[in-house]
């Protein structure tokens, strides 16, 4: 059947403004309003021209006339990539010819010429991520004199450093935080970094987040408690009364070491949280973005012994080595899905060894529930996969995306902005609902340069459903220009699954999405009926 396509888009440029967000809806529980919002700006850095070191040259004689006016030199910079820096130097001086060289602290130097007071502006990209000192000498050769300016830099970007599947909070027992439901608009802090990750450039962390024992509908947000920038308007997961609900989360950390969760509903819940990994600036893996693969399907045998997963049953599985991951990652990215569970449980994913107590989702009898998954493997490249249940449920385990030492691409967190809420009749997407049998592309290319995007990380959130369904998210085949066109071609319907939904329900899933050639990421309803797409943008992954 050919799909329902309407054209339209939104390009993330750094000077665009994010989308309109439209007023909660009632029929939307617990789903957060998003104001208007633009695309924060890069870290920026400066050296104002106070700081100026002027010297006179060694072999400068009586040249270096005391009456010499002097040389001032200003840097201002900002990150705008993983790796990258671009700073913008503001010269004053006589007008006489200057020489200038910008050193960028890693070995490598530009030279350009100025004459008198002037601005000139520099991008850099470094080969590692790290800390540098970038100087600028502006040099009066005539006069013997040069002067300098430098400002400190940190790259943006951070590598990945798995860590077994470990609780860090738990409010039903205490763990992390006094024991107790957190109240409804309340919050929870949890520490999960110490001072020795933050010496080797801690950013984010990964976190499977669960909600649990709800008496209401809500939401939660997990964001770093900053209080200059105050709490997002985006949400992590959604939850209904009776209901327990997984979502991974990769999330800033403040800057003393903790991450708040907050109950976004009006009644008390409890929350519990799982790391599996940090962000980091030292050391750590990039990440390599693949087209979903799927590794196991107990339905049909495939990567594990054909039929249900029994009740507190385990299985291993292969990941490295096959469907082109490669040998010696560190980690891989999941979307792990339960189908037909006889009865309540929870699945945990974990690289081997003792079963942890973190879990990776839960599930209710007959539910079919998909969540995003990191997770460190095993020295020889597998994983472990264990049902919590007391009876029998089927699993599938797509591949899309795996961790190693080879790969440059790092983690920047430039969001969380809401991008996409099609109940919003303000949105920049003109065609209402995500169409049944149909999709939504969206551009999330930041700058000129797709091909250094290796993937997006964003929070999809499906409502306000009227029959089941699923959610696909796949990159775009076309540029912008072919797919904005009337009458441009249809791409291939993808296969795989990024969250299953039934009739009246809400639900949120982490996806690390594929940028592709185009930085273009289509939306799929893959059901029968209209429904409600929510998506916010939390950061990218970057080779440049």
């Amino acid at each position: 059947m050919t799909a329902a396509v309407m054209a339209a888009g939104l390009g993330l440029s750094p000077s665009a403004a994010s989308a309109a967000e439209g007023p909660a809806k009632p029929a939307v529980p617990g789903q957060v309003k998003a104001e208007k919002a633009a695309k924060p700006a890069g870290e920026k850095f400066h050296s104002p021209a106070d700081r100026t070191v002027r010297t006179a040259l060694p072999d400068a004689g009586n040249k270096a006339a005391a009456d010499h006016p002097g040389i001032e030199v200003a840097i201002d910079g900002r990150s705008d990539s993983a790796y990258g820096l671009v700073i913008d130097t503001k010269i004053t001086a006589p007008d006489t010819l200057l020489d200038v060289v910008i050193d960028w602290g890693d070995g490598r130097t530009e030279k350009a010429s100025i004459k008198g007071s002037g601005a000139l502006s520099h991008g850099h990209s470094y080969a590692e991520l790290g800390n540098y000192k970038v100087k600028v000498t502006a040099t009066d050769v005539a006069n013997g004199v040069q002067a300098a300016n430098e400002v400190a830099y940190v790259t943006p970007g951070a590598k990945f450093v798995p860590i077994d599947p470990t609780r860090m909070l738990d409010t039903r027992n205490g763990t992390g935080t006094s024991a107790g439901k957190v109240p409804g608009r309340g919050s929870t802090r949890v520490k999960v970094a110490s001072s020795r990750d933050f010496q080797d450039g801690l950013t984010a962390v990964a976190l499977n987040v669960t909600v649990t024992n709800t008496t209401d509908s809500g939401h939660v947000t997990v964001w770093s408690g900053d209080k200059n920038s105050g709490r997002p308007d985006t949400s992590n997961l959604n939850y209904t009364a009776g209901g327990s609900v997984p979502n991974m989360v990769i999330v800033p950390v403040g800057a003393d070491g903790y991450v708040e969760l907050f109950n976004g509903g009006w009644s008390s819940v409890d929350l519990i949280a799982d790391i599996t990994g940090r962000f980091v600036r030292t050391g750590g893996s990039g990440y390599t973005s693949m087209a979903p693969a799927r590794f196991v399907d107990t339905r049909e045998g495939l990567g594990t012994t054909r039929g249900q997963l029994a009740g507190r049953g385990t299985f291993e599985t292969q990941i490295s080595g096959l469907k082109g991951v490669p040998q010696g990652i560190t980690a891989v990215a999941l979307n792990v899905t339960v189908t037909d569970p006889k009865q309540a449980g929870h699945l945990s994913v974990f690289p081997g060894g003792p079963t942890p107590t973190a879990s990776s989702l839960n599930f209710t009898a007959g539910q079919t529930v998909a969540n995003s998954v990191i997770v460190p493997v095993s020295a020889d490249g597998r994983i472990s996969v264990f049902n919590g249940a007391w009876a029998g449920a089927d699993v599938i385990v797509d591949v899309v995306g795996h961790y190693n030492k080879d790969s440059k691409a790092a983690y920047r967190p430039i969001g969380p902005w809401r991008t996409l809420d099609t109940r919003d009749p303000e949105s920049w997407w003109p065609g209402g609902r995500l169409p049944a049998r149909g999709y939504i592309p969206q551009w999330y290319a930041p700058d000129d340069d797709p091909a250094a995007d290796e993937a997006f990380v964003l929070n999809t959130t499906v409502t306000t459903t009227v029959d089941s369904g699923f959610l696909s998210v796949a990159p775009s085949p076309f540029p912008w220009l072919v797919n904005d066109r009337p009458g441009a071609p249809v791409p291939p319907r993808p296969g795989s699954s990024t969250l299953n939904w039934t009739k009246g329900a809400t639900v949120a899933n982490l996806v690390q999405a594929a940028s592709g050639d185009h930085g273009i990421v289509h939306f799929w309803n893959q059901g029968w009926k209209d429904a409600d797409l929510i998506v916010d943008f939390y950061g990218i992954y970057e080779t440049d």
